[in-house]
């Protein structure tokens, strides 16, 4: 990819417009910046209109940070996409890091708060959950990932087809499998088993400026552990399909060398 390919952010944004006020003037304008927030919560496109009048705010089509990203991805136009959170615990000067591994030929560009990163926000309890659920991610699917749970990434456009994520259409529909918390380890997932080149990025991420997190240690990890059983057997699945000799028993790998450098 050449140098000077386009860029958008995309900020999901669920009442955040505290966390924003600090945030949106931090991220570079050379970057197409699409705030998409959560339903109901129409503050935000005031504030944004203040703040970064060349922004684009969406309203997400249902609920949940998936959906959210959904929306995102439908609406950008720039050839590498980032996934930055409205929280502040993202930090703005990181994009360019990012945005170089997709230059440099990845079309997953995934954050990591091992291999060089760090945290000032995760707690013992959720650094614990982080740990075992990427060493099952990598036994379940032969990766080599070393911070599951983090949703500071970047991906190459080309690269949002093979992903199938839930389409943000019909708007106010019935919730989807990926409208939540778990839309991370479906990307994640979905994007190794496709056999793309990934890079890992060291990242550090910083504690949320105003407010509580909406995350659950609970909840959202058992809903990330039974993404991680549902994917599986629908690899396995289409592996079948494809190789009808192919035996239930016989571990599940990726197509091809998994590329993360």
């Amino acid at each position: 990819m050449t140098p000077d390919a386009t860029v958008t952010v995309i900020v999901p944004s669920l009442d955040e417009a505290q966390n924003l006020e600090e945030v949106l003037p931090k991220i570079p304008a050379q970057y197409e910046l699409i705030i998409v927030e959560g339903a109901r919560f129409h503050r935000t496109s005031e504030l944004v209109r203040s703040l970064r009048p060349d922004a684009r705010v969406i309203e997400q089509t249902r609920y949940g940070k998936g959906n959210a990203v959904a929306c995102g991805f439908a609406a950008a136009t720039g050839d590498i996409i980032v996934m930055f959170d409205a929280d502040g615990s993202a930090d703005p000067d990181e994009i360019p890091r990012f945005v170089g591994a997709i230059t440099d030929g990845a079309m997953f560009a995934k954050g990591t708060r091992s291999r060089g990163g760090g945290s000032d926000d995760i707690t013992h309890l959720r650094n614990a959950g982080n740990v075992g659920l990427t060493l099952l991610t990598n036994l379940m699917f032969g990766v080599r990932y070393t911070d599951l749970c983090y949703g500071y990434n970047a991906l190459h456009r080309d690269l949002l087809p093979l992903l199938d994520l839930p389409d943000p259409e019909p708007a106010g529909g019935a919730p989807q499998w990926g409208d939540g918390f778990e839309i991370e380890t479906l990307i994640n997932v979905r994007a190794a088993l496709a056999g793309v080149p990934i890079t890992e990025v060291p990242s550090h991420e910083r504690s949320r400026i105003h407010g509580v997190s909406n995350l659950n240690a609970w909840r959202d990890g058992k809903r990330v552990l039974a993404t991680l059983v549902r994917e599986r057997r629908t690899a396995r699945e289409r592996l079948i399909a494809v190789d009808p000799m192919h035996q239930s028993d016989t571990p599940l790998s990726v197509r091809g060398q998994f590329p993360l450098s």
